[in-house]
């Protein structure tokens, strides 16, 4: 079916993307789903990872997003997520040092830490630094 889907990826914040798209991948919380206009209407939940879409002219675009829900609609994929950063938006520095501080965490396995926090924390810079390193 050829078409676009419109694509709002939404943080508390702000509205990091707002655009039409031909097809939007993103990593649910029971696997990865794509979406394609006419598709079929659900919600799900969203674990920290990268959503995939390709715009209107062909070009294959990444955001990163720190979990949240999606909303499938036939012509619009609304994202919800507690944070987002698209690929070229990432600061690879910033990255690294958020990796470094979720690893020493990790590594010094104090009995006050806050295991699953400072695991999410490892998990969200992981991700960040695999978009960032990717640039082209």
């Amino acid at each position: 079916m050829a078409g676009t889907i419109r694509l709002e990826v939404v943080t508390p914040e702000k509205v990091v993307v707002d655009e039409e798209a031909q097809i939007v991948v993103a990593p649910g919380s029971l696997g990865e789903f794509g979406v394609l206009i006419g598709h079929t209407p659900f919600l799900s939940t969203l674990k920290i990872g990268i959503v995939r879409y390709k715009d209107i002219s062909g070009t294959e675009r990444f955001i990163f997003v720190n979990g949240g829900f999606a909303e499938a609609l036939p012509d619009k994929v609304t994202i919800l997520t507690q944070s987002a950063e698209r690929r070229r938006d990432i600061d690879l520095e910033r990255a690294k040092s958020a990796y470094e501080r979720a690893k020493m965490r990790l590594d010094h396995k104090q009995e006050d830490i806050d295991f699953i926090r400072a695991r999410a924390a490892l998990e969200r810079a992981l991700y960040r630094l695999r978009l960032a390193d990717t640039r082209h």
